[in-house]
């Protein structure tokens, strides 16, 4: 979406500019050990499947170290193939026998990736009481096949499908609220406009420029970026009636790249009418906008996160880093990364990580950003581009 910003008309509480503090930590500590070495497989392949991803997705969430001794966790059960696969999973603490988790699951056998994502989730919400996010979606654009195409991958990165065959340029992917469908937008006609998966019409084909479609968290609006009336503007769409509702009047600026707050009140977006690209926020009734950033030469692509934080992507010292703002106490904390440039923020379900582009040499590929500071972990990458992620909620 910072491409599209910067392309402009061609292809983009009350609170004060955050420039308080900036925090930049390192090496994330305090993770609970846990052992899966007596959890019993079959001989087919799903079970062992199963297995080595829940090991994985418990190693990837942040919380667990799983080891095979001396762990303050144990994990007892078995998972079977049998025309159908069926799992049991008990969670124990060693020093005390107190079991956190007790519960039996089936899925077809060729679900057993799924399933594990399932119930790595269950594991790390009966352990520490936060939500995982193993079995999320990412959704994200690749030029794989020559053209720039929505994909869809798992958490971990696997499983990727090919969503559209537009033979064009689709940017800008985001998941409805249900995480059924995905708005994005894409030039097939020739011309940018916003489109749903599962429709075959558009959301939006106003004359000019339709692009970073978002729908609100109660599934009835859509905000997005129009230039019917001659400039980019930020507007809101009903889902409902079709109803336009015009946000920002910006003559001499581009607005791009809204995002609802979680209680779908507000909306953080892109505009460069101070001169360059920065976040402001808006009331969804419209009235003035208030700018969120000011720390770095340009701030784009913000996500709002159930967890109150707004991550985007800001430009310091030369190179785009991931930062992470709270409105409302007004603080900004960048993330700690290499020397590349990491663009496209968008929250992960469990508002712990963050998935990102990360470009180097001119290659794009996905990362996972762990917010207590894990290292970051390549989800998506080789030779092709991979950028644009968004998980699904």
């Amino acid at each position: 979406m910072r491409r599209l910003f910067l392309v402009g008309c061609a292809a983009l509480v009350s609170i004060s500019a955050v420039a308080q503090r900036v925090e930049v930590r390192k090496s994330g500590e305090g993770k609970i050990s846990i052992n899966l070495a007596s959890y019993r497989t079959g001989g087919d392949t799903a079970s062992r499947t199963f297995l080595s991803v829940l090991k994985a997705d418990l190693n990837r969430s942040g919380y667990f170290t799983v080891t095979s001794t001396g762990a303050e966790l144990n994990v007892a059960g078995s998972c079977v193939s049998a025309g159908q696969l069926k799992a049991d999973c008990q969670v124990y603490k060693v020093s005390s026998r107190q079991r956190l988790l007790g519960k039996s699951y089936k899925a077809g056998s060729s679900d057993a990736r799924g399933l594990a994502h399932r119930v790595a989730d269950e594991i790390i919400y009966a352990v520490t009481g936060k939500k995982g996010m193993a079995a999320g979606k990412i959704a994200m654009v690749s030029n794989r096949t020559g053209r720039k195409e929505l994909y869809v991958c798992d958490m971990d990165g696997k499983n990727v499908r090919q969503i559209t065959k537009d033979r064009s340029i689709v940017v800008g992917p985001g998941w409805t609220p249900d995480a059924k469908n995905i708005v994005y937008t894409s030039y097939k006609r020739g011309y940018p406009n916003v489109y749903m998966t599962g429709r075959g019409k558009p959301l939006s084909s106003h004359g000019g420029l339709n692009a970073s479609g978002a729908v609100s968290p109660d599934g009835r609006r859509l905000a997005l970026i129009l230039s019917r009336d001659g400039n980019p503007e930020l507007y809101i769409k009903s889902l409902r009636t079709g109803l336009l509702k015009r946000l920002t009047r910006t003559r001499l600026g581009n607005e791009a790249s809204p995002c609802w707050s979680p209680d779908g009140n507000h909306i953080a977006y892109v505009s460069d009418t101070s001169g360059s690209p920065q976040v402001y926020i808006i009331s969804r009734n419209g009235g003035r906008a208030q700018r969120l950033t000011s720390t770095g030469s340009e701030n784009v692509a913000p996500d709002w996160g159930e967890n109150g934080y707004i991550a985007f992507s800001s430009r310091i010292g030369g190179r785009y880093r991931i930062a992470m703002a709270n409105p409302a106490a007004k603080s900004l904390r960048v993330l700690e990364t290499d020397w590349a440039d990491y663009e496209d923020p968008s929250w992960a379900p469990d508002g712990r990580h963050i998935v990102c582009s990360r470009t180097a040499s001119y290659r794009s590929s996905i990362y996972l950003l762990d917010t207590l500071e894990d290292s970051p972990v390549a989800l998506l990458s080789g030779s092709v581009d991979w950028f644009s992620p968004a998980c699904s909620p």
